[in-house]
């Protein structure tokens, strides 16, 4: 058995770490519009998302740089933003006061499983080919979403989806322009370049409805208002744990879990923060941090909170210890009195964010072993039905299911573990429910 050879950390200085934690907040910060567009289309009030958002992630960076000593970021999750809303709220069609609520009880799991270290176990339980294809199914879900948006991919009775008249729409052609901007910009490695890509679609965007066009995209609300606190609390409790809910807390643990740990891995390998173990520095508290996160998400009012693998620009920037976390979690406070300015950003300047997030979101991909069938199509199924059946939830079912029969059949029993059967009779029960 080989041992991990365990680095001495790196060297560092105030100066770099306060550096590192700027850059790692500018790399992250788009979640503080993204997230209220994503959220408020589940019918929650932009301002109180935007509060909540800036108050999870700073709270939870915090705890990650005091409590793990990490100088990982913590902000509400994509993927778990579009799974609250176009797949509980929407697809299922429960109130976001109940989606809420079972985010409040997927952190109280997550807490669980860290606390007594059953993550483990689960890990262990979930075939890694059907991680790295859930991880691409949200990216391509993520991506759909951005699309739509922008109005660029629209509805076709003849062929289901098209794509919408370019010439004739100038939202279509500015969104097209804030893309190929952002794109070139996360390309060049550009701090905050999808932030700046924002801006300058928002800025391309408002001579729409006044120059040429039918209706104003932009339109000035103001610059500072005090923040909004109208979600904290508003989770309904008892509602959320009602049997049929249980597959949207499961898969909220599920998705928050794996995003965290390859996140804590990923960042362990790029700066070498091992501890004397080969396991990711002080990772039982840093889940703890994670799961505390997802926790008061629902508590504030948002989507649950994970640890953000842009992380790893502040990391490069030589950002090795907590204090990077704490300078990025102060950087998020102020933006919790600019809610008016924000909110003036238009769904075709956050597009481009949407698709380039699926970017990175499709990495994983490549780690599945496409010439092992047995493998590959359990995989294939679960990235591919979550955006083609708008959820989530599907992807993960299809994809367990699908991996357990082929393995069984074809005389694998080994890789079929007995916490996955036990997933695999809740995908059933969600299936029968769902009928």
């Amino acid at each position: 058995m080989s041992v991990h050879p365990v680095p001495a950390p790196p060297a560092s200085s105030t100066r770099t770490e306060v550096i590192a934690g700027i850059s790692s907040f500018l790399a992250t910060m788009y979640i503080i519009v993204v997230n209220p567009a994503i959220l408020s289309q589940a019918g929650l009030p932009f301002s109180g998302v935007l509060t909540a958002t800036v108050l999870v992630s700073f709270f939870s960076s915090l705890m990650m740089g005091l409590y793990a000593k990490s100088p990982i970021l913590v902000a509400p999750g994509m993927g778990l933003n579009a799974f609250f809303t176009f797949t509980a709220v929407k697809g299922m069609g429960i109130s976001p006061e109940v989606a809420l609520g079972a985010v409040f009880w997927a952190g109280v799991v997550f807490l669980l499983l860290s606390v007594f270290n059953i993550r483990t176990y689960i890990v262990r339980a979930i075939p890694k080919p059907l991680r790295y294809a859930l991880s691409a199914g949200i990216g391509l879900f993520i991506t759909l979403i951005g699309f739509a948006n922008a109005r660029f991919i629209v509805g076709n009775p003849a062929t289901m989806v098209g794509i919408t008249p370019l010439l004739r729409d100038p939202a279509t052609l500015t969104f097209i322009a804030g893309l190929l901007v952002t794109a070139v910009l996360v390309v060049k490695r550009v701090p905050g370049g999808i932030v700046i890509g924002i801006i300058f679609t928002t800025l391309a965007a408002v001579p729409i409805g006044r120059i040429w066009g039918s209706s104003a995209l932009v339109n000035w609300q103001g610059l500072l208002a005090a923040p909004d606190f109208s979600l904290i609390g508003k989770l309904a409790l008892l509602e959320s744990l009602q049997f049929a809910l249980w597959p949207v807390i499961f898969a909220f643990v599920f998705t928050d879990m794996f995003d965290s740990l390859s996140t804590f891995v990923g960042v362990a390998e790029a700066a070498n923060l091992y501890d004397d173990a080969g396991e990711p520095r002080n990772v039982k508290q840093a889940l703890l941090t994670d799961a505390f996160a997802t926790t008061i998400s629902g508590l504030l009012g948002t989507s649950p909170g994970t640890a953000y693998i842009e992380s790893a620009v502040g990391i490069g920037q030589g950002g090795c210890t907590g204090l990077t976390a704490i300078t990025g979690a102060v950087l998020f406070l102020p933006f919790m009195f600019l809610s008016p300015l924000l909110s003036v950003i238009p769904a075709i300047a956050t597009a481009p964010a949407l698709i380039l997030v699926g970017v990175f979101m499709m990495r994983p991909v490549a780690r599945i072993g496409w010439t092992q069938l047995d493998e590959a199509i359990p995989a294939f199924l679960a990235m591919i039905l979550i955006p083609f059946t708008y959820s989530i939830t599907q992807g993960i079912i299809w994809g367990f299911l699908s991996w357990t029969v082929i393995k069984l059949a074809t005389g694998k029993r080994q890789d079929v573990s007995p916490a996955l059967l036990v997933i695999d009779a809740f995908a059933i029960l969600a299936l029968a429910k769902g009928h």
